[in-house]
C-alpha cells in the first residue's frame, strides 16, 4: 500500500511541475484516501493483535 502512496505523491509533484491543476487535485484526493485507508487498517490490526494477546494471557 505504501507503493501506491508514493506513486500518487510522485504523480502529484510531477503534475504540479507541469501545472496540471485538475490532475494534482485528483492525485492528492487519491493519496489521502489511500493514506486514511492504510491508517484505518493499521488501527484495526493493532486492536485485533492487542485483544488477541490479552485473551491468550487469561488462559
Amino acid at each position: 500500500m505504501w507503493r501506491w502512496v508514493i506513486l500518487f505523491l510522485v504523480a502529484t509533484f510531477v503534475a504540479g511541475i507541469f501545472a496540471f491543476a485538475g490532475l494534482v487535485v485528483a492525485a492528492i484526493a487519491v493519496a489521502k484516501l489511500v493514506f486514511y485507508l492504510f491508517l484505518i487498517l493499521f488501527l484495526i490490526a493493532l486492536i485485533y493483535a492487542l485483544t488477541r494477546n490479552l485473551r491468550s494471557r487469561k488462559l
